[in-house]
């Protein structure tokens, strides 16, 4: 064979085996995502249930089902102060085992504030392993394969979405509220194999750019980014959104005139399944289109849909839903991309400061539009998600590009 021959069929083998390593690789991410956070949302798909169990307000169900945000937000604080001393791989392990411990208690909590609490320890364990796998990605992978990466976490994301939802609705309806939540115990624990098999082989963690020379100064660096502080406020937003929109929706599609049942119910979060095809695209969006115009639009298309909500006609009320999830969570995708390739140093804490403003916007959303469903119905609280989609629009264009944001790196 030709030494050229021989040279081409080299480039073409090693070619293959990047496409399936690639693919292995974006498999693995997506399952770690959905193993990681599929306690999250899917204890939404059963708070009539919840809310009839425990003789409460849809607004108190609400808030107790969401409080795992706040412990969230809270360890994605404390994980950004000492990210850098955190091994990744045992960081993600040790979280997801844990993580198993406050969601089989769930199945016997005796009232709503040991429910609550419960829910916050869960945050607290499902924020460490997200943290961690976020900082890993941005440290592992080139800037080429990144924006690929993050889609594949977030597409992970919408999928425990999904099929947490579906899961949760089909286990209460035919077995119980408390099996719900041994069957999800289950489930971190399968996640913690994974890791276990996937994160064993890793390179050491590298720090890229500014080291800082405490925690805190980390903090105070990525404070003075105009770019990073404008993705955090961003991230706050869309959680609001997102939550005030798929946790009161709940209500809204068991009461008169929709009239939904509870396995009804579980199946009408196949709304996410558009979002996980298109989620995975977020990356080649940026990169054809950049960072500001791809939030726009993904905002906007999250935004127009909002009016379909208010309709009394079930199949208007699925498309606006459709329209809402994969606007949001595309806006997310980007956003959480976006904040680890604009990080000068750390992107740890980085990416801890993003989580914790996120889900801290989730936090308050939950508190603030359950308090507006409560008090002045349904149309009010989508007036509410309509003004924090609009906020996080605005703040899009105190950032730049991707391309713009790898060029300030570079420079610096």
């Amino acid at each position: 064979m030709p030494p050229a021959a021989q040279t081409l069929e080299a480039v073409q083998m090693q070619m293959r085996h990047r496409s399936s390593g690639v693919l292995l690789r974006t498999i693995v991410i997506g399952l770690t995502a959905f193993l990681t956070l599929v306690d999250l949302f899917a204890t939404q798909a059963i708070l009539p249930s919840l809310t009839r169990a425990y003789g409460v307000t849809p607004a108190a169900m609400g808030f107790a089902v969401n409080a795992s945000t706040m412990g969230m937000a809270i360890s994605g604080l404390v994980v950004s102060l000492f990210s850098r001393y955190i091994n990744r791989r045992r960081g993600i392990l040790v979280s997801l085992v844990l993580l198993s411990i406050p969601t089989a208690l769930l199945a016997t909590a005796p009232d709503l504030m040991i429910f609550t609490a419960l829910r916050i320890v869960q945050g607290l364990c499902m924020a460490s392993a997200f943290t961690l796998t976020l900082a890993h990605l941005g440290e592992e992978c080139s800037d080429m394969d990144a924006d690929g990466a993050f889609a594949a976490y977030i597409t992970g994301n919408v999928a425990s979405n999904l099929v947490g939802r579906l899961i949760a609705a089909a286990v209460v309806d035919h077995f119980g509220l408390a099996s719900n939540f041994y069957f999800f115990a289950a489930i971190n624990l399968a996640g913690a194999v994974l890791v276990y098999y996937t994160v064993a082989h890793t390179t050491p963690m590298a720090h890229t750019g500014i080291v800082s020379a405490s925690p805190f100064a980390a903090w105070i660096e990525h404070l003075r980014n105009p770019r990073l502080r404008a993705a955090f406020g961003v991230g706050f937003c869309i959680l609001f959104a997102f939550i005030g929109t798929f946790t009161f929706v709940n209500f809204v599609l068991v009461r008169p005139p929709l009239s939904l049942g509870m396995m009804q119910l579980g199946f009408v979060y196949l709304v996410f399944l558009p979002s996980i095809v298109t989620t995975v695209l977020a990356g080649r969006t940026v990169r054809h289109l950049g960072t500001r115009p791809t939030l726009c639009g993904s905002l906007g298309l999250a935004g127009i849909a909002l009016p379909l909500l208010l309709l009394s006609n079930l199949s208007a009320v699925l498309i606006g839903l459709v329209l809402v999830g994969v606007g949001t969570f595309f806006a997310q995708s980007v956003a959480t991309s976006f904040v680890s390739r604009a990080a000068t140093g750390d992107r740890g804490a980085a990416s801890g400061m993003y989580l914790s403003s996120y889900f801290t916007g989730g936090l308050v959303g939950t508190a603030v539009l359950g308090q507006t469903f409560d008090r002045f119905g349904w149309a009010a609280c989508v007036a509410g998600i309509a003004l924090s989609l609009a906020t996080a629009a605005l703040l899009t264009f105190r950032l730049t590009s991707v391309r713009q944001t790898a060029q300030i790196s570079k420079a610096m």
